[in-house]
């Protein structure tokens, strides 16, 4: 059988793929937003409670879905999922008032929970360790790249039909995935067109951790008394509010704030997310150089590039000192770039952290930390948002994201999974024997 060079590469396009159509499918509400409200008569804070059901239901599924995946495996735990958001989402065409919209949007979150754990499970399958936030990088490119696709394909699906038709459209695109998911993917070990030089490649730089699956799992409960993963979970729950309020908000802010048109919203609201798609990619790339150039490990590589991000976030922070539409889009492309660069180092912390066997599920309960805090602030940005404008809400999350970088470097120790012993009295090294 003839072998494909640098397959791992095509797998994490797969894993992209599906991001992409993820987060397409959880932008599309927020660029219908002005739609919806006028149609609907949704008021502003009805429209935080329908952003507020997605991230309430994406929260609790969070360690649920990662737990399915580890026991499912990437391939089939994956497929299911992104089945259910597949028709989920399809079916927010039927409803009719921000009620049904709150309960349609709740089924898609808890179903699009799965997604940044399978892409991170993926990424510890198919790449070794120094590759990984390369390939988590990658993935989460997919985050903004479907956003930043929502605003044109939302806007063209709402001109030529209806809001309905928008819902319908990014629905069927995902259950397309889902068959090419079920399809192509398969683990390095099962993969035959793998060719063994680079099947060694992969396996010889993992972690032990990530190469055998007979090590014991932790449980939920020594996750959680394990101080590595709070190192992960407080920064990720303070800097996520970040990333729910650009995903569910910026059209929004421009309609409000700016009196932008549908047209102008289309032709504007993607440009953060192009630079979150560059935060992704070049966030990926900082660690190892971060390594060549000081010298440190990788551990302390990640919390530099989250460190960096949380600096460049004081740009957006600062949008209310500004009264030009144009610059506030410019610190909002500056804040996208920060988040997503920070972002992907904390994801990828997990499968530093955290062995094959667990890693999906400690990402699953690290993520649910971070989408407590976006649920909350999307009912905060609903109720204050009319009384006192958006700008002191940006300037808060500027805040947190510096918050984030202090606990990180206080709390997460410099030492990577096969060093950790964790505080249950559970040594990962000693599990492998």
């Amino acid at each position: 059988m003839r072998k494909i060079k640098g397959l791992r590469w095509y797998m994490i396009a797969l894993v992209t793929l599906g991001t992409v159509l993820g987060y397409l499918t959880r932008n599309t509400v927020a660029v219908a937003a002005p739609t919806l409200q006028e149609q609907l008569h949704i008021t502003t804070q009805q429209y935080s409670y329908i952003i507020a059901a997605y991230s309430a239901c994406y929260t609790v599924m969070q360690p649920v879905a990662g737990y399915i995946l580890d026991i499912l495996g990437t391939k089939v735990g994956y497929a299911v999922f992104a089945i259910f958001w597949a028709i989920f989402c399809g079916a927010t065409a039927l409803a009719g008032s921000w009620g049904g919209l709150a309960i349609a949007r709740g089924a898609v979150g808890a179903a699009e929970a799965a997604m940044i754990p399978a892409g991170l499970k993926a990424s510890s399958e198919w790449f070794p360790a120094k590759e990984r936030s390369i390939a988590v990088g990658y993935f989460n490119v997919g985050s903004s790249i479907g956003a930043m696709i929502a605003p044109p394909l939302v806007v063209w699906a709402i001109m030529i039909h209806s809001w309905e038709m928008a819902f319908v459209i990014t629905g069927v695109l995902s259950f397309a995935w889902a068959m090419l998911w079920l399809f192509f993917y398969k683990h390095p070990k099962d993969q035959k067109k793998l060719s063994d030089e680079e099947r060694d490649y992969i396996i010889s730089g993992q972690e032990a951790l990530h190469q055998t699956s007979n090590i014991k799992k932790l449980s939920a409960w020594q996750i959680l008394r394990n101080r590595q993963f709070w190192g992960i979970a407080l920064p990720r729950f303070l800097a996520e509010p970040a990333w729910g309020t650009f995903n569910a908000w910026i059209p929004l802010f421009m309609f409000k704030v700016y009196g932008f048109n549908l047209k102008e919203i289309a032709m504007f609201a993607w440009m953060p997310m192009l630079f979150a798609d560059l935060g992704c990619v070049i966030g990926g790339y900082l660690p190892p150089l971060f390594q060549r150039w000081f010298g440190v490990n990788l551990i302390v590589s990640r919390k530099l590039v989250v460190t960096m991000g949380a600096f460049l976030m004081i740009g957006p922070g600062t949008i209310g000192l500004f009264t030009s539409p144009y610059v506030a889009i410019a610190l909002l492309c500056v804040g996208g770039f920060a988040h997503q660069s920070l972002s992907g180092a904390l994801i990828t912390l997990s499968s530093d952290v955290f062995g094959r066997n667990e890693v999906a599920t400690a990402n699953g309960m690290t993520g649910m930390a971070a989408w407590t805090a976006s649920t909350l602030f999307a009912l905060v940005v609903g109720a204050l948002a009319d009384k006192i404008g958006f700008s002191p809400l940006f300037a808060v999350l500027a805040v947190f994201d510096l918050l984030g970088a202090l606990v990180i470097w206080t709390v997460l120790k410099n030492k990577s999974a096969e060093d950790i012993v964790d505080e249950g009295g559970v040594a990962h090294a000693a599990a492998q024997s």
